[in-house]
């Protein structure tokens, strides 16, 4: 008599299985380095265009922003006062539109072979890291052009603001890409909801510059995350502390409510993918 084993995906919070994760590792890493050959994969520069994509943005936000419109940027080069939000905001906005249409672009493997699917979300963001440390070399460059010296020891902060934002990302989604193998609207209203919340973040303006309703801005959890990362780096002012609670709290929240629903409606991934 042949043996009969239906595998079902397990659901709630609860059962989020760190170690069925570690046992696929190998997958997770494939899965990573596959991402990361194929982004750039028949590019004429590669690699160079993580840093392509948020210096130009620089030099438009700067000339426009910064020239123009002569937007405060308490008492910092306006170049590298954009670029650190720039840095953020783009590790933030590319995972969070990779990781909605992770599923999608890989119905292939989901209808035919078992694995956690949480692997799938969480190697599309991974990449991501990869191009913020080469980002990061042009803010590194742009300090040393303004004679600007770092404070080295609000550094340290800045692996939680990675983690913190990581999980916003992998919160949102994981949400969405379990809505987008039901229904394929989220790729059309998830780049207009990335652009319109660009200009709610304070990514080419200061909190300071909405004054006493600058508190609305810190519904945002990137508020938190990209004010930090300027007082942490600049050191022209005190971190809030408060602020960064407030994101963090946030950011845990989002990561629950994702991680509790995509493990809901795992279950008919394979049959509606």
């Amino acid at each position: 008599m042949r043996q009969l084993t239906i595998i079902k995906p397990r659901k709630g919070l609860s059962t989020l299985s760190l170690k069925e994760i570690w046992n696929y590792k190998g997958l997770l890493y494939f899965f990573t380095w596959r991402d990361l050959k194929v982004r750039y994969k028949q590019t004429a520069i590669g690699i160079l265009w993580a840093l392509f994509q948020p210096f130009i943005a620089m030099i438009v936000f700067s000339i426009f922003f910064g020239g123009l419109a002569k937007m405060p940027s308490d008492n910092i080069p306006y170049p590298i006062f954009v670029y650190v939000g720039l840095l953020f905001w783009q590790f933030f906005s590319v995972s969070l539109s990779q990781a909605s249409s992770s599923l999608v672009n890989n119905k292939e493997i989901i209808t035919k072979v078992y694995f956690p699917r949480l692997i799938l979300p969480i190697s599309s963001i991974l990449t991501n890291f990869i191009d913020f440390l080469i980002a990061s070399s042009i803010l590194i460059g742009l300090m040393f052009y303004y004679h600007y010296v770092p404070n080295l020891a609000g550094l340290i902060i800045l692996p939680l603001l990675l983690l913190i934002t990581f999980l916003i990302a992998i919160g949102l989604g994981l949400f969405l890409a379990a809505v987008n193998v039901k229904y394929r609207d989220v790729r059309y209203a998830l780049p207009f909801f990335i652009q319109m919340m660009l200009f709610v973040t304070p990514v080419i303006y200061p909190t300071s510059i909405l004054k006493s309703y600058s508190w609305i801005l810190a519904l945002n959890p990137m508020t938190g995350v990209i004010e930090t990362a300027r007082a942490a780096v600049f050191g022209n002012a005190h971190i809030n502390w408060d602020l960064l609670l407030i994101s963090g709290v946030i950011c845990l929240l989002l990561f629950i409510f994702g991680l509790i629903y995509f493990r809901k409606t795992e279950g008919y991934f394979a049959d509606v993918i």
